[in-house]
């Protein structure tokens, strides 16, 4: 049981299990305010536009059984919006991560053969391809 315990305590404190939690909390708040922009903005806006509801559209089926595919293309459009939303919003913050901490170009491992112009590694002294002797 200790041994269990231990193992246990390990595996918790690792870095990745914490950046996943707190990604999924944070993830949760983020879900509240995109589902608040998609609701209460965005829809209206459409709506405004488009002036329909699909809620409302609906094929009775036998006695009291209906199939509401309004529903249906409401969640659809629902889930379009909030993903378009989402990928805008993670776009802009990669792109200003971008310009706040620009990438170096990593230092070259290979060169070019001066003979047959194969890429070889920096350190060879002979072309695998031609056999040449590399000279620097």
């Amino acid at each position: 049981m200790k041994n269990f315990v231990e193992e246990f305590k390990k595996f918790i404190s690792r870095g990745n299990v914490v950046d996943m939690a707190v990604g999924i909390i944070i993830g949760g708040a983020f879900t509240g305010i995109v589902t608040s922009l998609v609701e209460d903005i965005i829809n209206p806006l459409i709506g405004l536009f488009g002036g329909m509801n699909f809620d409302r559209y609906k094929i009775q089926l036998l006695g009291e059984a209906t199939l509401n595919y309004g529903e249906f293309l409401t969640a659809v459009m629902n889930f379009v919006i909030m993903a378009l939303v989402v990928f805008l919003i993670v776009r802009t913050i990669n792109k200003m991560s971008e310009k706040a901490n620009p990438k170096k170009p990593a230092d070259p491992t290979t060169k070019k053969c001066p003979f047959c112009k194969s890429d070889i590694h920096l350190e060879a002294t002979r072309c695998p391809h031609c056999t040449s002797v590399i000279e620097e």
